[in-house]
């Protein structure tokens, strides 16, 4: 067959699969198929799901597959092998669970294939980026103005962040590292708690600030930066802060450390991954005090908020500083007059991930993710609970959705982790605190029910009860 012919061949055959939509329905089919078993199956998957992985090591095919093949062998072997993250007895890594209307949305945004770039692009992208916007700011109570982008995650938007405090800091000093580079700048410092996310520190490092220009200060007992070790500020400081540590879910004291800031001419950053969301419910808001104080903060939508992944958002009080750090210009790119989503991230091609969050924001409303986030709080306190009852010790104030828990030794806690996640029926992750091992329980899923924490803290029970026998 010649060149040609082939080349036709695979035309008409692609033309036929788009026609005919059974790769769609299949996926569609196959996804809810799993979104039904997600409930009854294992949390994480077993021996014989991951060996089937291997089945995917073969040699790049050498001619075309069916698109209907390549839809069911993916479900075949790749379902079995995921995690039920999406269900209710999954706790590991702060990951959200999944909105009806945000799925939907995506899905359509999937077929849409937008690129969210430019207004050009994608009117319906911009637009409802431009509504998102506007809607977190009113959410979040942060101050009217602010601009924000959409990134994949807190890892992106803390550098966002950080980027437009750096090369304000250096503008204030009388340098435009835009236009003069790093090389013989000022030199600038950052100041965090020892509880400061990896993710802060990989961002200084990228920024050009290394560890010897990190001031790192201790925490307290909860993991909230300890106000009386605060060193002096100045103009030349970054100040990092957390909603949320990322072991016990304690809140920085925002209004005294921001207003020092302020007064010092140093900007604040705040790392909220999942905590900035405390902000929009009644029950939690405290904790989020002085937030507004701020000048950049960083979140996920696909953690509290439960949106699909990946949804990271960055917010910064400075439109004019966040543009300036990241926007790129050529003959060939068309501003609009509305909102242009590459001037608010570090991405010009990217996907239209406001879709599924302005469909998560538009199907809950103000009082639903009020109710969300106060029943993934009522949740852990629940867990915590139900643990304590059976003798485990609960090591943080449960303030928001992290529960910290030990056995009786370091042995006993590491084997019941270790038993508890090839069992299946629930899911947690490890870590350390204070010098001790931990088992850490992040309830994030609108789907976990009192019934799946009962469940779930008498698998711990029986992986208690396991290691016993062996430390």
């Amino acid at each position: 067959m010649s060149i040609a012919n082939e080349q036709d061949q695979l035309w008409r055959q692609l033309q036929a699969e788009r026609e005919s939509r059974s790769a769609l329905r299949l996926a569609l089919d196959f996804g809810g198929e799993y979104l039904d078993a997600t409930p009854k199956r294992r949390v994480f998957p077993d021996q014989a799901a991951l060996a089937a992985l291997d089945a995917f090591d073969e040699p790049l095919p050498e001619h075309p597959t069916p698109a209907d093949v390549v839809i069911q062998g993916l479900h075949r072997l790749g379902s079995p092998a995921t995690t039920a993250q999406g269900g209710g007895r999954y706790f590991g890594f702060v990951n959200g669970g999944l909105l009806p209307a945000a799925l939907g949305a995506r899905l359509l945004a999937d077929v849409w294939d937008q690129n969210a770039a430019l207004q050009v692009m994608s009117p319906i992208a911009a637009k409802l980026e431009a509504v998102c916007e506007r809607w977190l700011v009113d959410l979040l109570q942060l101050p009217e103005g602010s601009a924000a982008g959409l990134v994949s995650g807190t890892s992106a938007a803390t550098l966002c962040g950080l980027l437009a405090g750096r090369n304000t800091l250096l503008r204030r000093l009388g340098w435009d590292v835009n236009a003069q580079g790093l090389f013989g700048a000022p030199k600038l410092r950052a100041v965090l708690s020892e509880g400061a996310h990896v993710t802060v520190r990989k961002a200084l490092a990228i920024l050009g600030i290394g560890a010897a220009q990190i001031e790192t200060v201790p925490a307290d007992e909860q993991g909230r930066f300890d106000l009386s070790r605060l060193p002096p500020l100045d103009e030349s400081t970054l100040l990092v802060l957390q909603a949320g540590n990322v072991n016990s879910g304690a809140f920085d004291t925002f209004t005294p450390l921001c207003t020092a800031a302020r007064k010092a001419g140093a900007w604040v950053h705040i790392d909220g991954a999942f905590g900035l969301w405390a902000r929009a419910c009644q029950e939690t808001a405290h904790l989020t005090a002085g937030v507004e104080l701020a000048d950049s903060w960083s979140a996920d939508a696909h953690k509290t908020l439960n949106s699909p992944y990946d949804c990271g958002i960055i917010l910064c009080r400075n439109r004019a500083a966040l543009v300036g750090a990241l926007q790129a210009s050529d003959s060939y790119l068309h501003f609009g007059e509305g909102r242009d989503g590459m001037l608010y991230t570090l991405d010009m091609s990217r996907r239209a991930r406001g879709v599924e969050l302005w469909a998560g924001l538009k199907s809950l409303g103000r009082t639903g993710i009020d109710q969300l986030v106060a029943q993934l709080c009522r949740r852990a306190r629940q867990f915590a609970d139900e643990l304590r009852a059976h003798d485990f010790r609960v090591l943080n104030d449960v303030v928001f959705n992290q529960v910290l828990v030990a056995c009786d030794s370091p042995a006993l806690t590491k084997r019941t982790l270790e038993l508890l996640q090839a069992g299946g029926e629930c899911w947690c992750g490890g870590s350390e605190w204070r010098g001790e091992p931990v088992i850490r329980i992040s309830v994030c899923s609108w789907t976990t029910t009192p019934d799946d924490v009962r469940r779930s803290a008498a698998a711990f029970v029986d992986a208690r009860d396991q290691a016993l026998v062996s430390v």
